[in-house]
C-alpha cells in the first residue's frame, strides 16, 4: 500500500499542472491532530476547481492514482463526489465543489463541521483560503440534551423495546433483531452513549460517527456492559441481550439524568420489565396473559 507521502505527492503533482484546479483542501482524520489514524484511514480530499463538466462527465482523472476496486458516484447541482477504493488498499474520498462555493463558505461567520473538525490546505493557487478560519476541532462534538429530548429518548425506548420481547416470544427473529439491533441500538442507545460520553468530556468530545469511537471513550466496565447487548441468532442468547440492553441503557441514562437535572422514569422502566419478564415466561401456546 503507498504512503501518505507518495498520494499527496502524486495528488499534488497533478493539481499543479491542471487550470482548473485551484485549490486542494484535506480534511478530516487525517488532517484532524485529535483523530487516531491507521494505515486504512481513507483520504478525504476538497478540489476546487473553475469547471465541473470534465470532472462530471468523465472519471478517466480518478485511475492516474491507481486501479480502482470498487467506487461510489453522487451527483449534486453544485458539486460532485467520488469515493474510490483503490486495488492497493488505499482509499480517496474526492469531493469537486466550483470556486464560488468556497468563497461563499469563507463568508460564512463559522467553519463547517467537515471543516472545523480539521483541514490542511495542499494547494492554493490564489490565495483563495489566506482567509479562512482556523479549524477548532470542535466539529462532531456531542451538544448536551434538553430535558425535552432527554425525555423523549427515553420515553420511546421503554415503548420501542417491548417490540423485541413480543417478537422473540412469537419465534420471529428476524424483527426481533432489526428491533434490537436497528431501532433500539442506532436510535435509542447509540445517542444515549454519545450523551453518557459528552457529559462525562464536559461536553468537548467527538464520539465519532456511527460509535466509531465508543470504546476509546468509555471506561473498560461499560464497555464490557456494551459488549453484553450483543447476541447471535439463539432464542436465549437474545432475550439475554434484550435485558443486557435495559441494563445498559437505565444505567447510562439515570447517571446522565443526575448530572444534567432531569428525572429518570423509574416506575416506567420497573413496568415494562416486569411486562417483558412476564412474556419470557409465557408457554409458546400461551392463550391467557
Amino acid at each position: 500500500m503507498r504512503n501518505m507521502e507518495e498520494i499527496l505527492g502524486k495528488l499534488v503533482t497533478w493539481t499543479q499542472k491542471n487550470s482548473m484546479i485551484r485549490a486542494v483542501i484535506m480534511t478530516s482524520s487525517r488532517a484532524n491532530p485529535n483523530a487516531p489514524v491507521d494505515l486504512l484511514s481513507d483520504y478525504d480530499i476538497e478540489l476546487v476547481v473553475t469547471e465541473m463538466t470534465p470532472f462530471r462527465g468523465s472519471d478517466a482523472w480518478i485511475t492516474q492514482f491507481g486501479g480502482i476496486m470498487t467506487e461510489y458516484r453522487e451527483d449534486h447541482e453544485r458539486s460532485i463526489t467520488r469515493l474510490v477504493l483503490f486495488e492497493d488498499g488505499v482509499r480517496i474520498d474526492f469531493q469537486v465543489y466550483p470556486v464560488e462555493q468556497l468563497q461563499e463558505i469563507l463568508s460564512m461567520p463559522l467553519l463547517p463541521e467537515e471543516l472545523d473538525i480539521g483541514y490542511r490546505v495542499l494547494l492554493d493557487k490564489d490565495g483563495l483560503t489566506a482567509s479562512m478560519k482556523q479549524p477548532q476541532h470542535t466539529g462532531f462534538i456531542t451538544d448536551k440534551p434538553s430535558r425535552e429530548d432527554y425525555h423523549s429518548r427515553l420515553t420511546a425506548f421503554w415503548w420501542d423495546i417491548t417490540y423485541v420481547a413480543k417478537s422473540l416470544w412469537r419465534d420471529e427473529l428476524f424483527y426481533a433483531k432489526y428491533m434490537l439491533d436497528t431501532v433500539i441500538r442506532i436510535e435509542k442507545l447509540m445517542p444515549m452513549v454519545e450523551w453518557y460520553i459528552g457529559v462525562n468530556g464536559d461536553w468537548k468530545v467527538n464520539p465519532g460517527k456511527n460509535g466509531r469511537w465508543f470504546k476509546r471513550y468509555l471506561d473498560e466496565r461499560t464497555w464490557a456492559e456494551l459488549e453484553q447487548t450483543y447476541a447471535g441468532a439463539s432464542h436465549e442468547d437474545n432475550w439475554r441481550a434484550l435485558f443486557a440492553m435495559t441494563d445498559l441503557f437505565r444505567k447510562l441514562a439515570v447517571e446522565l439524568g443526575e448530572k444534567l437535572g432531569y428525572d429518570y422514569p423509574h416506575t416506567r422502566d420497573r413496568r415494562v420489565i416486569a411486562y417483558m419478564e412476564k412474556i419470557q415466561q409465557l408457554e409458546p401456546d400461551a392463550q391467557q396473559f
